[in-house]
């Protein structure tokens, strides 16, 4: 067999790839009204989707916000870089300009709202007397508990003036198309950026719940929001009725496209699912196990076999170490495996970020847990630790690429060998 982990990396960018917005948003891009076109957007793919936005229809006037080092060039549509995962006051300000250039628009106007995975960080309007230090240390704590996404969107739609429908509500009358790539698992478009053109049937009381579940304790500026209306705009909003929201990109088309290429590879492909979702340890253990039980069950001759998944795992932090959910996978499964032999596998954030780690993930092999005795690095500890991405650092297998101006959530492939090859390699 070629170099399995060559193999997986290139597995992973065929997954990028294929969720490109240079490559797959023009198909969805309705045609350019003759009237007023305001752009508006926000995310890690955010400015490559304003990119392709004015590769189709020319230069445009709209304002759109992406993380630091995630900018692209445009003519007309301005590009403004903000912090995430925990925001900063450059996305506050940014946020507040792209309200006002939403405010006055008519009926006869369009605005193209473009968002991704991000847009939660970076489109900050905290609530009532909510301060942005109080919004990140909020964050920060929701990050570290090991909420899963749609717990942690519902919370910061009720914390906020611009998510949960309260963008589209800020251009109503005018008419708005929202071009969405999906990052959240189950691919509901109400949860991708916290739905900032989208409706929701949650309320305060279940903000507060989460909070109690997590034992995080409300500043009285917090208190005071969830105590109050909700801001969030119910489903059946009038404001909302102009608004057409599209997914055109999810991760089931990435998951798919890296099959095709494993096939044409000469594997033979599993995908497990495009929206799982829990602790990224305790789903390693469970693909460990899945993985050495499809080996067993091999028979010699038979092709390599790719288990496919993706979706959003979550980290509860438990030590100081710097880390991230796939990396974090990576490392659980390594362990988990103990050396199996002719079993490979990567794990990596389509965004190319895992955590807050410029890292997208890593890749594990036979002798990872060999490579780490011979340099003296403890894998439990560093698990232990939550320093994945230091383990892997040390080991030369991280898996870095930059801002790949997309994301649809993780990606990880598991590459397991026929019972032939596993006889020979012991």
């Amino acid at each position: 067999m070629p170099d399995e982990p060559q193999q997986l990396r290139a597995l992973f960018e065929r997954a990028v790839e294929m969720a490109d917005p240079m490559r797959s948003l023009a198909a969805a891009l309705p045609e350019k009204p003759d009237g007023r076109v305001v752009v508006i957007g926000a995310g890690k793919a955010s400015a490559r989707m304003a990119e392709a936005v004015e590769a189709v229809w020319g230069p445009c006037e709209g304002l759109v916000i992406t993380r630091y080092g995630y900018a692209r060039p445009c003519t007309g549509i301005e590009i403004v870089e903000a912090a995430h995962p925990v925001p900063d006051r450059a996305g506050q300000e940014a946020t507040a300009r792209m309200l006002a250039l939403c405010e006055g628009l008519g009926e006869g106007d369009m605005v193209l709202a473009l968002v991704s995975g991000g847009a939660s960080a970076l489109l900050i309007q905290p609530a009532g007397e909510i301060t942005l230090l109080e919004k990140q240390m909020l964050n920060a704590e929701l990050l570290a508990c090991g909420a899963p996404i749609g717990q942690m969107n519902v919370l910061r739609k009720h914390l906020s003036l611009v998510k949960g429908g309260q963008l589209a509500a800020a251009a109503y009358p005018a008419r708005m198309v929202c071009l969405m790539i999906s990052d959240v698992p189950g691919d509901d478009p109400a949860m991708i950026g916290s739905g900032p053109t989208v409706g929701d049937d949650s309320t305060p009381a279940d903000a507060r719940a989460i909070l109690t579940q997590y034992g995080i304790t409300m500043p009285a500026s917090v208190a005071a929001v969830l105590a109050g209306a909700p801001k969030v705009l119910p489903p059946g909003d009038e404001r909302l009725s102009k608004v057409r929201n599209v997914i055109y990109a999810a991760p089931s088309q990435s998951l798919a496209a890296a099959a095709e290429l494993g096939e044409t590879m000469g594997m033979r492909t599993e995908i497990l699912g495009d929206a799982i979702e829990g602790e990224a340890r305790e789903v390693a253990a469970e693909h460990a196990a899945l993985a050495t039980a499809r080996q067993a069950a091999m028979q010699p001759g038979d092709a390599p076999l790719l288990l496919l998944s993706g979706g959003e795992l979550t980290v509860t932090r438990r030590g100081d170490g710097v880390g991230g959910p796939n990396a974090e996978y990576a490392l659980a499964l390594a362990l988990a495996l103990n050396g199996a032999p002719s079993i490979h596998a990567i794990a990596c954030d389509t965004d190319g970020v895992d955590g807050a780690a410029e890292v997208a993930g890593a890749i594990i092999g036979p002798d990872t847990l060999e490579k780490a005795r011979a340099l003296g690095v403890e894998a439990r500890a560093a698990l232990s630790n939550n320093d994945a991405h230091g383990f892997f650092d040390a080991l030369g297998d991280q898996v870095i690429t930059g801002p790949t101006l997309t994301n649809v959530n993780d990606f990880r492939a598991i590459l397991i060998a026929e019972p032939g090859r596993v006889r020979e390699d012991r």
